[in-house]
């Protein structure tokens, strides 16, 4: 198993204030506003429901009892809540929640891995607007999925993955060679980035297809493809080329020798 943990960031010449404010809005609002995922009634009216979004409509089922056939464990399944906002704003308001601690720690540590090279090269501006387009089109990418293979619409889909994606794809083609540090069991590997992103997006195309032969286990590949399909094709368009570091001040010292 094959786990980036850093990357190469010597030419990295800026702060970088938006990446750092996604992954701590991400856990402001997981940590405050799910409660660590507890708050059921939050997560179910802000994540995104591919019916509501097919349909336009704010939907609002009871909740249910389901069976695990292979536990034989009955588990209460909460149904949709009301949604306070109009539901395709939660194309975007779900990129900012996850479902456990999990989720959450892999998804802020890809973004805090990959997510400053790129906004060292797109700017702030640009790269916020890049963030948010691609994580749209990765839920889009999932409901026009969820439509096409016949899977159950009424469950809801949250998390920056799709986001964080379209970051990896739009790293990859930028910084094909750039040195990922990788965790691969007790050591740790230096490996271009096409090799670390290539076997990830791999492994999103594998699950993607058993996904359609019902080999489901509840992750949204089809985010994840969509997610880094739409930042690898959309980079060049928001890229405003290496950037030039700050240029260094120089200073001329006067003094007397003795």
């Amino acid at each position: 198993m094959l786990f980036p943990i850093s990357d190469d960031n010597s030419d990295r010449h800026i702060t970088p204030f938006i990446t750092w404010g996604l992954i701590a809005l991400n856990i402001f609002v997981f940590v405050f506003l799910q409660g660590l995922g507890s708050n059921i009634g939050f997560t179910y009216a802000f994540s995104t429901v591919p019916a509501e979004i097919l349909t336009n409509n704010d939907l609002i089922t009871e909740g249910k009892l389901i069976r695990d056939m292979a536990s034989g464990q009955t588990f209460q399944v909460p149904g949709l809540q009301p949604t306070p906002i109009p539901v395709y704003l939660t194309l975007i308001t779900s990129m900012f929640m996850h479902g456990g601690i999990a989720h959450i720690a892999g998804n802020m540590l890809y973004l805090w891995i990959f997510g400053d090279n790129l906004e060292n090269r797109l700017g702030h501006g640009r790269y916020l607007l890049f963030y948010l387009l691609t994580g749209i089109i990765a839920s889009l990418s999932h409901v026009l999925f969820t439509q096409f293979a016949g899977a159950d619409p009424m469950i809801p889909s949250l998390g920056a993955s799709g986001a964080i994606s379209g970051v990896m794809g739009g790293y990859l083609l930028l910084y094909p060679n750039r040195r990922v540090n990788a965790l691969v069991g007790w050591f740790i590997i230096a490996i271009p980035s096409w090799i670390a992103l290539g076997m990830w997006i791999g492994l999103q195309l594998v699950s993607g297809f058993g996904s359609l032969s019902g080999q489901s286990d509840g992750v949204a590949y089809a985010a994840h493809i969509g997610g880094f399909a739409a930042g690898f094709l959309l980079i060049k368009f928001f890229d405003r080329g290496k950037p030039v570091p700050p240029k260094q001040t120089q200073q001329q010292w006067i003094y007397r020798r003795r």
